[in-house]
């Protein structure tokens, strides 16, 4: 009888003990994903959360505002968000937090809090965990107003807006079609002597691309952290350009000395068959794989202006293509591909000197498959030239080069037919036709009119 006290008094003890130990397990771990800092009307609730086993016995989200607690998610009402088991041991909940989806979302302070638990000890007891985040609700979108005056885009073209954003410190641009085009401060349009001090003065250059309607929608659009957007139409004139269209005769020469050479510094192109089927790989999957690479050199943009005055052309240069001419290829008689080539191809003499045409930063400087050893340089606040086909290079990425300043010389490397420059203009990371660049009343009346009268000189 001792010995059976004795063993129900150590399976008690042990029992005991197990019971306390299970109430110090830990908690399923919380990860309050979403929101970070701030929730408007684009918020949303992400919430992961590990336990072990994958087992959940509590899991209730609210929010906390204004001596007021509401619900976001229980798994006692599983329907107010999406829960997904990504695996064994974790679980995703997503929802919508934004005055949309919660009614009572109000302006102001507010606080995310996350309550889970798991059973532990066959159930006997709960192992619990609780998380909460602070975050700011912000409802009221951006104010906008235009200032500039008379917005006249060709298609193809350029243009430039002045515009005020309250509160300054938010994300604004110009949006044509689908297409959007970043903003900056117009202090940083060092431009003709122009200071603009008042953070709220925004500017930005956009483009009407050669390929978009020409009467696609342009506004200017303002969106805080929080995804409160603003946008307002922008008052513009937009006029039609007739694009040139050529013929071009591929013969084997051409495609013997361009395509093993393209080819050999293109380790990673996928092309196979003859020498033509590999010439429609580089004029179309190479071309536009270049051109994602351009489109990305949009993002190492200067915030403020490098350039002044009007960009210039290559001196003594005969134009042997325009902007957006439509080439429709032909090998032997039959038409095998088009494309649109969008620049100026410039000749002169043979490796003519290649100079900057106009101040700013070379942010990339190598070869660019179709275009050859090519040299993009940025003029800050979204604006580019890009520099094609060149025998060799005389800058490399991070030199500040002046107008006028040598970069290379001439070639044929590339897709090219001869010794030429291919030049063009960006703007966002788009090509638009370098002409405008090139015109001094172009300038005047596009861009450094509206400053100056932003200015309110």
């Amino acid at each position: 009888m001792k010995k059976l006290l004795w063993v129900l008094l150590g399976a008690a003890l042990v029992a005991g003990g197990a019971y306390v130990v299970a109430g110090r397990a830990e908690g399923p771990a919380i990860d309050i994903l979403k929101p970070v800092t701030v929730v408007g009307t684009a918020g949303e609730l992400e919430v992961t959360v590990d336990t072990p086993g994958g087992q959940l016995s509590r899991f209730d989200v609210t929010l906390e505002q204004n001596g007021k607690t509401t619900p976001l998610f229980s798994l006692s009402a599983p329907s107010s968000g999406t829960l997904q088991q990504e695996t064994a041991e974790r679980v995703r909940l997503t929802r919508g937090l934004n005055k949309h989806d919660v009614p009572d979302l109000a302006a102001g302070a507010a606080k995310v809090v996350v309550r889970t638990a798991r059973p532990v000890l066959f159930g006997l007891r709960t192992a619990t965990t609780e998380a909460a985040r602070d975050i700011q609700v912000k409802l009221e979108p951006p104010q906008i107003g235009v200032l500039s005056t008379h917005h006249y885009v060709n298609l193809g073209g350029s243009e430039f807006v002045v515009y005020r954003v309250t509160p300054p410190d938010v994300q604004s641009g110009v949006r044509v079609g689908e297409v959007t085009y970043p903003g900056f401060p117009a202090s940083g349009a060092h431009l003709d002597g122009v200071s603009l001090t008042d953070p709220s003065l925004k500017a930005a250059f956009f483009a009407l691309l050669y390929d978009q309607d020409l009467n696609a929608p342009i506004s200017v659009f303002a969106r805080d952290d929080a995804g409160n957007e603003a946008s307002v139409p922008l008052e513009h004139e937009a006029f039609p350009k007739p694009f040139k269209r050529s013929r071009i005769e591929l013969a084997d020469a051409f495609l013997d000395r361009v395509v093993p050479a393209i080819l050999q510094q293109q380790p990673d192109l996928e092309a196979t068959g003859d020498t033509l089927a590999k010439f429609l790989v580089i004029n179309g999957e190479l071309r536009r794989k270049n051109a994602e690479t351009i489109a990305a050199l949009a993002a190492k943009t200067a915030p403020e202006t490098l350039w002044n005055g009007p960009f210039e052309q290559l001196a003594n240069t005969k134009v042997e293509a325009s902007f957006a001419d439509h080439r429709t290829y032909f090998y032997k008689g039959k038409e095998v591909d088009q494309q649109v080539h969008l620049g100026f191809d410039l000749a002169s003499v043979k490796h003519a000197p290649v100079r900057a045409g106009n101040a700013g930063t070379v942010v990339y400087a190598a070869n660019l498959g179709i275009y050859g050893n090519a040299v993009v340089i940025d003029h800050g606040m979204g604006v580019q030239s890009l520099y094609g086909h060149m025998s060799e290079l005389a800058v490399k990425p991070g030199d500040h080069v002046d107008k006028g300043q040598e970069i290379g010389r001439s070639g044929e490397t590339g897709l090219a037919g001869g010794d030429h420059l291919h030049f063009t203009v960006l703007v966002g990371g788009h090509m638009v036709s370098p002409m405008e660049w090139w015109d001094a009343h172009w300038i005047q009346d596009r861009i450094l009119r509206k400053l100056h009268e932003a200015a309110g000189s």
